[in-house]
């Protein structure tokens, strides 16, 4: 039979690893499973620069993955790089399946992060973190005085058009429609931008150039099929994200989206946390998970104590 952890951990990104760091040193002894199927590290995986992660003036994505992880497995956490298959929450000690077997647990954590949303283009992978990103917060920087596009229609690409001013000479946002999904205060924002210029109705067919191995512009297809090229340096692709939940339907509240419904960091389930992504439609930020993570750890403390 198998043993009884205290802690149980989903997910190796920011918010896992940081929950794995401090409930080792909580002595708790838990164990992270870090998906398999997705890069275990989460988005940072696919982040080239991060240059706003305190302590680091500037690191590589997967580095400092590394060293959370390295971090962690000081002080005692133990990992297995495991998909898992089914989960019960439905009674106590919980139980994960897996591929290889089954984990039971006083308590868990879930850090499984959120996904974007992607256009589907195989240029679109291939440039990822090399003039396509899905975070304005994190690499508008490295666009100063360059031309740029924005992907999609809703509060979040107009919040990142509007984080790109401050840095690129222009700003070009792609919609489907002829009309904003955002709210009204974010698209007068936007359309009083001098920066920003909109191209309705048309979707993007390609990225360019990968004969060139750089991003030198987008290929559009208006509404009647005219296709037409955009000559830009970078693509943000901001078309929504998709929480990593399908694990959890049935057994704990998730809201319109799919995101976790979370009290602080507390989950509708007693003695299930979340942290991360997974219950941040907002923010999306390496030290944010890293945060919740933290704040999940000491949760778990006061749960098992009591």
């Amino acid at each position: 039979m198998a043993a009884i952890e205290n802690l149980i951990i989903i997910g190796g990104g920011p918010a896992g690893l940081t929950a794995a760091l401090y409930a080792s040193r909580g002595n708790l002894n838990p164990l992270v499973i870090e998906g398999k199927s997705q890069e275990a590290g989460g988005q940072l995986m696919w982040t080239t620069a991060v240059e706003n992660y305190p302590g680091f003036e500037s690191v590589m994505g997967p580095d400092l993955i590394g060293k959370l992880r390295a971090h962690a497995e000081k002080f005692g956490a133990r990992f297995v790089t495991e998909d898992i298959l089914s989960v019960d929450l439905k009674k106590r000690p919980f139980t994960l399946k897996t591929e290889s077997g089954s984990y039971k647990a006083k308590s868990i954590i879930i850090s499984t992060g959120a996904k974007a949303r992607m256009l589907g283009l195989k240029s679109e992978t291939a440039f990822m973190g090399r003039g396509v990103s899905t975070c304005a917060t994190c690499d508008a920087a490295f666009f100063k005085d360059k031309e740029v596009a924005v992907v999609g229609g809703g509060d979040s690409a107009i919040e990142e058009s509007l984080t790109l001013t401050r840095f690129a000479t222009k700003v070009y946002i792609i919609h489907r429609r002829d009309q904003l999904k955002a709210s009204k205060i974010m698209q007068d924002r936007a359309f009083k931008n001098k920066k920003i210029e909109f191209i309705w109705n048309s979707l993007v067919e390609d990225i360019l150039d990968l004969s060139q191995k750089r991003v030198t512009g987008l290929k559009l297809k208006d509404q009647n099929g005219k296709v037409t090229e955009k000559k830009i340096d970078g693509v943000f692709v901001a078309i929504g994200h998709i929480p990593n939940t399908d694990l959890f339907k049935g057994q704990i509240e998730l809201d319109e989206k799919g995101y976790i419904v979370t009290k602080g960091v507390k989950t509708s389930v007693p003695g299930v946390f979340a942290a991360g992504d997974v219950q941040d439609p907002f923010y999306k930020q390496a030290i944010t998970s890293a945060g919740s993570g933290c704040m999940a750890a000491l949760e778990v403390e006061k749960f098992l104590e009591e």
